[in-house]
């Protein structure tokens, strides 16, 4: 058996198309223009480089792109008063700080200064308590990502056994709250799971999502299982994953890294800030 590549890439190509389809219809039906902003502080190189792939993603679909660029010893009451001037700005219908911020700044404060209806990150505590409650709200880019792939592969995942391995409130807990919504059993491991592999090699799905080059081995999985492959190491040869290559010979669907999640999250992000306009 050699697994099916879940092509990420070509996916979220066809999420921005259906994305400026609706952008084109809000402009000429409703006068509206979506306006994604993005506050990013510092000077970090791989933050730069996401930033600049979201602007330019964003003005490719339609929309207007805000960036804010601010000095790393940006004080904590100029980056909230920054917020508090997009959450005012009728243009801005989605605000995104990008993470890490520097250790000066608290991250949870920042974020919670940003109007929910804003946060296409779906990081505020109120987006976070409606997913939890299984309420309609802001989710998480990345694991949006990840479910859209696993409903295009399956269809229905009602019934099936999913095992998500990390348990950070970026991917991990939100990924396994929408895959209950979803009526798949799911359980949730971690550093303190004792046996692992009692429970990867049932599951039907296996989300890896912890940052530990190959953790995921091909012995730890069962024949068939559907694979998304979520963590990102920096090794001597370069960017890797969770899941390790020889994983490809036994399960039958695999979203790598790189190639699989990376540019579904993207893609979910400017479909949250069309969400946003609603």
């Amino acid at each position: 058996m050699t697994a099916t590549v879940i092509d990420g890439k070509a996916f979220a190509a066809t999420v921005r198309e259906k994305v400026a389809a609706h952008v084109t219809m809000l402009k000429s039906e409703h006068g509206i223009t979506p306006g994604l902003a993005v506050v990013l502080v510092g000077e970090d190189p791989a933050s730069q480089v996401y930033v600049r792939s979201k602007g330019k993603q964003t003005v490719e679909v339609g929309m207007e792109s805000f960036e804010f660029k601010r000095d790393v010893d940006i004080t904590e009451e100029e980056l909230l008063a920054l917020i508090d001037q997009l959450n005012n700005d009728p243009k801005v219908h989605g605000i995104l700080v990008q993470l890490p911020l520097p250790a000066h700044l608290d991250s949870d404060l920042v974020i919670n200064s940003i109007d929910p209806a804003k946060d296409v990150d779906g990081f505020h505590i109120s987006n976070v308590g409606l997913l939890g409650t299984g309420q309609k709200s802001m989710v998480p880019c990345t694991p949006l990502g990840c479910l859209m792939m696993l409903r295009d592969h399956h269809g229905s995942l009602s019934g099936m056994n999913a095992v998500v391995i990390g348990r950070s409130n970026i991917v991990g807990k939100p990924m396994a709250l929408m895959l209950l919504q979803e009526n798949a059993t799911v359980t949730l491991t971690h550093t303190g799971t004792k046996d692992l592999l009692s429970h990867t090699k049932r599951a039907d799905i296996i989300v890896a999502a912890i940052g530990s080059a190959h953790f995921l081995k091909a012995d730890a999985i069962k024949s068939g299982a559907t694979v998304i492959d979520v963590g990102i190491s920096r090794t001597d040869s370069g960017l890797v994953g969770d899941v390790d290559p020889a994983v490809m010979g036994v399960a039958s669907f695999v979203a790598p890294m790189p190639g699989g999640v990376g540019p579904m999250t993207r893609a979910m992000l400017l479909t949250n800030v069309v969400d946003a306009c609603s």
